[in-house]
């Protein structure tokens, strides 16, 4: 599938790194390095603007390696993109370690996931089908 996209960053565009690959590597597109100090958030732009069909979305992720090893994780976890926005790709990023982390340009920052997505009408009722599982919520499923 081919999706348009503006790249106003002096970065490569987000690829698949291995053929399984499901996301892609967003880049920071920074003037200057930006240092998160902890507990701190910011936000980074991309320099991407995309047009996706109506149908699927952008989901904006951490990267594993950074949330493992620096503490650097995506706040809005998936962050959404619309099929309809057309604003510039920012990556929402909080330092949850105890030092402080500096993003530079063209740092690997988050990784975009595109997935399909259905539309629902709502059918509103009196009562609900039942299940094994009923109203047993957080934690209940596998507890004795």
């Amino acid at each position: 599938m081919k999706v348009n996209i503006i790249n106003t960053s002096s970065n490569e565009l987000p690829d698949y790194a291995t053929e399984a690959s499901a996301g892609m590597d967003l880049r920071a597109n920074v003037e200057s390095p930006v240092t998160l100090n902890p507990l701190d958030r910011t936000l980074i732009k991309t320099g991407l603007f995309i047009e996706l069909p109506i149908g699927l979305e952008a989901q904006v992720r951490p990267r594993s390696g950074l949330a493992l090893k620096k503490g650097i994780t995506v706040l809005n976890t998936p962050g959404t993109i619309d099929a309809d926005y057309r604003g510039e790709i920012g990556v929402i990023l909080v330092n949850l370690s105890q030092e402080a982390f500096t993003i530079e340009q063209g740092d690997r920052i988050a990784q975009l996931v595109i997935a399909k997505h259905e539309r629902l009408e709502w059918n509103e009722v009196e009562s609900l089908s039942s299940t094994s599982r009923g109203k047993g919520g957080f934690g209940s499923t596998g507890a004795q």
